[in-house]
């Protein structure tokens, strides 16, 4: 008999973990969370952890024989250490190691994206629209922009692990420095922060994407519609680098930037423009799990 699916979200304030019947079964058997308490440091990170798996063990009744953990960065398949994480106390920690050491099974680990895509292949918007997908391209766009591939049901991280990373890729000059060290990459123009320091830029006033949003759907602010041009523009060209590329048979886009009904329409006649075909067929659809997509998708890691 199968043991249930046991998956981990970890993120820079919460703790998340889950236990699913099976992958054909996604109605959870148990669901809790704590707070990360990363500002204590690393080893305190992964002793909550613990904590978290010891409460899922008591609260449950069952013992996972291994854990899947979805992460805000990704394992060098290398150096077997934590790289490119936003909860930077992350980097460059064996954690994989670490947490194997303290559970006493082992675990399967993936950054948040790639679980973002393979929750939705499994059990979300995927599945329901376009359920042959063999290759299915997932796309955070929020206060960063990132990616994970699933092809054929399973996460392809790449001989690196940051197969999926289309928010690093040059875009264009006028995004600026990114915090990566390059300049003009994919997120520092279509990220959301972006968008409202491009904002801020053209008219002098400092406002959240959510009312520039507001603003361009009113018709009452010209550089609000030039705001989500931009964004359009600049979707298109870069997502049809990744179509040229990958020519995925479907987009799923999560983050608060993919909640941009333009995307939608305008940002599709952009890709329409700069993909290397004289049509475009790929479907881009919104995600259906909501914030469940993360710890999901860390269950199914194990499957």
């Amino acid at each position: 008999m199968r043991h249930p699916l046991w998956g981990i979200d970890l993120g820079g304030t919460k703790i998340e973990g889950v236990i699913l019947p099976s992958i054909s079964n996604p109605k959870p058997l148990l669901r809790t969370r704590i707070d990360t308490e990363a500002s204590q440091g690393y080893h305190h990170i992964v002793n909550q952890i613990v904590k978290l798996v010891d409460q899922m063990k008591h609260e449950s009744g069952l013992s996972p024989d291994r854990i899947g953990f979805g992460t805000p960065g990704v394992l060098d398949p290398v150096l077997q250490t934590m790289k490119n994480c936003n909860s930077t106390a992350l980097n460059g920690m064996p954690l994989k190691a670490n947490l194997e050491e303290k559970l006493k099974i082992p675990v399967v680990l993936a950054n948040d994206a790639n679980c973002f895509a393979l929750a939705e292949t499994h059990w979300g918007a995927v599945k329901e629209k376009t359920p042959n997908a063999i290759m299915v391209f997932g796309i955070i766009m929020g206060t960063g922009v990132g990616g994970g591939i699933v092809a054929n049901g399973k996460i392809w991280e790449g001989c690196h692990g940051i197969a999926g990373e289309w928010g690093h890729n040059f875009l264009d000059e006028s995004g600026g420095p990114c915090y990566c060290g390059k300049s003009g990459c994919v997120e520092t123009i279509i990220s959301g922060p972006a968008l409202e320091r491009f904002y801020e830029r053209i008219s002098g006033k400092k406002i959240r994407l959510k009312e520039i949003v507001s603003r361009h759907h009113q018709g009452t602010d010209e550089l609000a519609t030039r705001t989500i041009d931009r964004l359009c523009h600049f979707f298109g060209k870069a997502v049809s680098v990744v179509t040229n590329l990958l020519d995925p048979d479907v987009f799923v886009i999560g983050g608060g930037v993919g909640n941009i009904d333009a995307l939608y329409s305008e940002g599709l006649l952009s890709l329409k423009q700069f993909i290397f075909n004289n049509r475009v067929d790929v479907p881009i659809i919104k995600p259906n799990l909501g914030d469940s997509a993360g710890v999901f998708g860390a269950a199914a890691l194990v499957d």
